[in-house]
């Protein structure tokens, strides 16, 4: 897809500085973005109603250079040390370069927007930008509230992660002039996708092969984020049992995945959190309907089925 090299290249050139221990880290951190989900939706929905515009170029850069930014700040929330099999910013330099680095990106990525002939992209991409803040704000004053519930999970990674993967979809929609209907039909193709991808992140966090994932395996226990199988034990748990549980997530770091692991098999966590990215992945397959047959829209089929069926 050549539009999305285009994607590549634009960032390239963005990110540049005429100082060289600024650009060597700008290079760096252009490389953690990784799959360019975002972007590669953004840009598919764009060819499905027409050709796709340089304005659809810059958005798709817009939207991979806020994603990058919160990628950069998470690693120094949970002080991670490798992602996508490379070294995050914060362990290669520190956490104060990190933090500096994630506000570079915003600031370039709205700068960029700014370049286009109208403000729908600033509005839309800052608006979501806040509520990926206060869904990250939620999970990390939620942490090691074993009351938090589904329902309350759910709002918080329709923020954190969902969000952009709403305004990829809503943005390329409107760019091609489809009605409001349409818009919010695919608004709702790519905040279901981000759900059932954010799902499936937390199903690997578990059960996942830690060399094939390219993080240390149960991060989120350690971090103390309730993630959907560990509310799943929780809420099917004896009040006995619940309090043993409770234990173990309010006990030492670093035993809490091995301490856990026992009570995860013998519930029914694994297969319900497995089923549960299922039915988000089919609705937003549903949403699809107002696309043409074609290319495009069988990439983003294949692309829902990679979110949960991926092993990284």
């Amino acid at each position: 897809m050549r539009p999305l090299a285009d994607v590549e290249t634009t960032l390239r050139n963005e990110l540049q500085s005429g100082y060289e221990a600024v650009a060597s880290l700008l290079r760096h951190g252009v490389q953690l973005g990784g799959k360019r989900l975002r972007p590669a939706m953004h840009l598919l929905i764009a060819r499905a109603f027409g050709p796709i515009t340089p304005a659809n170029v810059v958005i798709a850069t817009v939207l991979e250079m806020v994603h990058t930014a919160t990628l950069v700040h998470d690693d120094v929330l949970d002080d991670a040390c490798e992602r996508r099999h490379l070294p995050t910013i914060n362990s290669l330099w520190n956490n104060h370069t990190s933090i500096l680095l994630g506000d570079y990106l915003f600031a370039q990525s709205f700068r960029l927007a700014a370049t286009l002939d109208n403000t729908r992209t600033c509005l839309w991409v800052g608006e979501a930008a806040r509520r990926v803040c206060e869904g990250e704000l939620r999970q990390v004053l939620g942490r090691d509230d074993l009351e938090l519930d589904q329902a309350t999970y759910f709002e918080m990674i329709n923020g954190k992660t969902a969000e952009l993967c709403r305004v990829a979809c809503s943005l390329a929609a409107a760019e091609a002039g489809c009605d409001d209907a349409t818009v919010s039909r695919l608004a709702g193709f790519g905040s279901n996708l981000g759900i059932a991808f954010q799902i499936a992140d937390d199903y690997l966090d578990l059960w996942g092969d830690d060399s094939t994932v390219g993080k240390t395996l149960g991060t989120d226990l350690e971090q103390g984020k309730l993630t959907l199988p560990v509310i799943r034990v929780l809420e099917t748990s004896s009040p006995e049992d619940r309090q043993r549980i409770g234990q173990i997530l309010q006990g030492p770091a670093d035993q809490r995945f091995s301490r856990l692991r026992p009570w995860l098999e013998r519930s029914d966590a694994r297969t319900y959190t497995a089923e549960t990215a299922e039915r988000f992945r089919r609705d937003a397959l549903a949403s699809l309907d107002v696309l043409p047959d074609g290319e495009s829209k069988t990439s983003l089929e294949r692309i829902a089925e990679f979110s949960i069926k991926r092993s990284f």
